[in-house]
């Protein structure tokens, strides 16, 4: 078998197991066939990028596993003109992904390497929609909001008030919440005229949501 006949088998496979694992959203599968997560994790790792597993990356992060990275996807309902923030901009992936759905991707992460590289991704594969940004992802991005969606890649005890309050009337969040310690639960926040509205999804492990700049 070639190489490329090895890859080709090991995104049948991933895709495969995406939907076996609840991943149905169509819109959001051909996205995870045209992002190849492949060029998201370096070294070591790399042999590994098509198994449905998570990984560690830089500064002590960790790229999620593909099928939670699917189902906070389909969860958000992300449609063509949507303006998202992602709050854990990480190795980069998920934000590749939401920007073939969306109209525009902030993204935000206190680790300004993993800015850095995952702006030189998304350079190399002409995502032009994403804008990365250093900063304190607990405050959100006040200057761009309101967000159509905003997505947390890492658990707070409670959805944080700051990106409740940027998140539009109609809009939807979707993030982990519970002790870092713990098992969390992934959660979806539906804003509407009367208030807040909770559905609870799934259980997950995330890195916890921490208040700052990392230390280079």
């Amino acid at each position: 078998m070639s190489e490329n006949d090895d890859i080709a088998t090991r995104k049948m496979q991933f895709l495969y197991a995406l939907r076996s694992r609840g991943v149905t959203d169509t819109r959001v599968l051909e996205a995870m066939e045209n992002i190849d997560r492949g060029p998201f994790i370096r070294g070591l790792f790399a042999e590994r990028a098509y198994e449905d597993m998570p990984l560690p990356i830089a500064c002590g992060q960790t790229i999620s596993q593909p099928s939670v990275v699917g189902m906070m996807t389909q969860a958000l309902n992300v449609s063509p003109r949507d303006k998202v923030l992602e709050i854990g901009t990480g190795s980069g992936y998920q934000a590749a992904i939401l920007a073939k759905l969306a109209r525009r991707v902030y993204t935000i992460d206190r680790h300004r390497r993993l800015v850095r590289e995952a702006r030189q991704i998304f350079d190399d594969l002409d995502l032009h929609t994403i804008t990365a940004i250093t900063a304190d992802g607990s405050f959100g991005l006040p200057d761009q909001a309101p967000f159509d969606r905003i997505l947390v890649t890492a658990a707070a005890e409670d959805p944080p008030g700051p990106l409740l309050a940027q998140l539009k009337v109609g809009g939807i969040m979707v993030l982990p919440v519970g002790q870092s310690d713990a098992v969390q639960s992934l959660i979806r926040v539906h804003k509407t005229e009367s208030g807040l509205e909770y559905d609870e999804l799934r259980d997950v492990r995330f890195v916890p949501l921490l208040e700052g700049l990392g230390k280079e």
